[in-house]
């Protein structure tokens, strides 16, 4: 569950905390221009332009990271809510319109996860990322749907249109449909190509870029889920009256009870 009392032992918030920072260091290495505007005696350099799609943890640790750097940020997401979050982050959020009962209920999500939206949506969503995307330094996708495949959010169409030696990371490579692909059907899992003059990194486990600290992160999201399950007095305690425990429990007495 998406619930205060969970965030200290979820595993996904905290290594997707970590990919979402990785991702732009990897960004900032790829790519061969300056991320923050300088003025120089010998010129002036323009600051990166960075777009970031799907603002998750990963997305708004990534808004946070390019922006420390200096680059010119603009974000998309399917749900409105997220706003303020990108604002606050000192990014721009990328409109696109609720036009019917059906986009905005899907908008709203499902417990902080992002829900499958309507190909009417999608489609107006895809003209305005276009425009951004054709504009980008850097794009960092991060978006995924608990259960299915990641959504298709940059198509080859998009990479032709960016400026050689930009760079796409896509952290969901690995999840699109084929299993190969991630957001942009160009990525392929565990590379870094170059398609149409643009770098895309395929990285499928940024977290293990940052050892030290994925790793200790971990351990602590896993010692405060057995707290839950193993007292002081001892033993194994296994109360289903409890949320979290509930929610995690896959089989018991030889029955399977979450598929």
């Amino acid at each position: 569950p998406r619930t205060t009392r969970a965030q200290s032992m979820d595993v996904l918030s905290s290594q997707a905390n970590i990919a979402g920072y990785k991702a732009v260091i990897v960004a900032a290495d790829k790519y061969q221009r300056f991320f923050p505007m300088l003025m120089t005696a010998a010129g002036t350099v323009k600051a990166a332009r960075v777009v970031i799609l799907g603002v998750g943890v990963a997305g708004l640790q990534a808004i946070a990271t390019a922006k420390r750097l200096g680059a010119v940020i603009e974000a998309s997401d399917v749900r409105p809510s997220v706003k303020e979050q990108i604002e606050s982050l000192g990014g721009k959020f990328i409109e696109v319109s609720y036009d019917t009962d059906e986009e905005k209920e899907a908008a709203v999500g499902v417990g902080g996860y992002a829900k499958p939206m309507p190909p009417s949506w999608l489609a107006r969503q895809q003209v305005e990322v276009a425009k951004r995307v054709a504009l980008a330094d850097i794009v960092i996708s991060t978006a995924l749907i608990p259960g299915r495949a990641a959504p298709t959010l940059i198509t080859e169409d998009m990479v032709k249109s960016m400026k050689p030696g930009s760079v796409i990371v896509d952290i969901a490579a690995g999840k699109g449909a084929d299993g190969v692909g991630g957001n942009c059907p160009l990525s392929e899992a565990d590379k870094t190509v170059v398609k149409h003059g643009v770098t895309i990194v395929g990285e499928t486990n940024l977290p293990a870029l940052v050892a030290a600290d994925a790793s200790s992160l971990y351990a602590r999201n896993v010692l405060d889920f057995l707290k839950l399950i193993l007292p002081k007095e001892g033993g194994l305690k296994i109360d289903l009256e409890d949320d979290i425990v509930a929610a995690c429990r896959m089989a018991q007495d030889g029955q399977v009870t979450k598929k």
